[in-house]
């Protein structure tokens, strides 16, 4: 079984790492690609094409025009480590211990615009790019069609290594899943789904709540050496229960009751 999780636009670059342990991207030479392009943008192209301020443009664009295609402290920082939005407070990567980042190395990946697929000990630069910026590139409009089956390709010949039924327990946004090719993906798809409210007015998604729980429930897997999904029903971070009456065979319903 894989996880896999969406990136962050937040980013920490200044807090130490809590580990040397570090490998290296697998899409190096496609991410050189992409910011070879990138950098052929001016900071107010950059501004207008990722709906950004100027003062982010020009950020990404000087990080695009001194990136380079090798990884190594301190320009570069372990992925799981590096993203700092709600989903990683949730998951609390720097309070894992080192036996949980290594079980989390063969379990987890991180969907991204730029890397394609990242193990959470990968080695990353710095940088601004979501799945769904509408760019045209080599291979077609957007980002979608740029990584085309690959992504999908590449957690198919993980889940197969792995043994058992494949399974993929989809924690990423619907916006990084997308790019997930389900023709190429030869995997089951296990979606979770966190709804807060009360019996009586129901339940729905909130965002905010919804991407610290898939944080959460990585975390859950992780520090419980999951492997097997239907053993995921049993997730009860922050006051929340599997739903088995609102859930369908692949679609969990995980709700929190919330405080009078």
């Amino acid at each position: 079984m894989l996880m896999v999780l969406s990136p962050a636009k937040t980013l920490d670059y200044t807090t130490a790492p809590t580990t040397s342990l570090a490998t290296q991207p697998q899409f190096v030479e496609q991410a050189a690609e992409l910011v070879q392009g990138l950098r052929q943008l001016s900071p107010q192209q950059l501004s207008a094409l990722m709906g950004i301020s100027d003062k982010l443009a020009a950020l990404n664009a000087a990080r695009f025009a001194e990136w380079q295609p090798s990884f190594a402290p301190p320009q570069s920082k372990q992925a799981v480590l590096a993203f700092n939005g709600d989903v990683y407070e949730g998951l609390d990567a720097p309070s894992l211990s080192e036996a949980d980042l290594q079980w989390a190395q063969r379990h987890l990946r991180i969907l991204s615009g730029l890397y394609g697929v990242l193990r959470p000990l990968d080695l990353m630069r710095p940088y601004r790019l979501e799945m769904g910026t509408p760019w045209p590139n080599a291979r077609g409009k957007d980002l979608y069609a740029y990584w085309g089956e690959r992504i999908a390709r590449a957690l198919d010949a993980e889940l197969a290594a792995g043994g058992g039924e494949p399974v993929l327990l989809n924690l990423a946004s619907d916006e990084y899943f997308r790019a997930v090719d389900r023709k190429a993906l030869n995997a089951r798809v296990v979606q979770p789904v966190f709804q807060d409210g009360t019996a009586q007015k129901g339940y729905k998604v909130v965002s905010f709540y919804a991407k610290r729980a898939r944080g959460l429930m990585a975390r859950h897997v992780i520090v419980n050496r999951i492997t097997e999904v239907e053993q995921i029903k049993g997730f009860d971070s922050e006051g929340y229960r599997y739903v088995a009456a609102a859930s369908t065979a692949d679609q969990w319903v995980f709700r929190r009751d919330k405080a009078a």
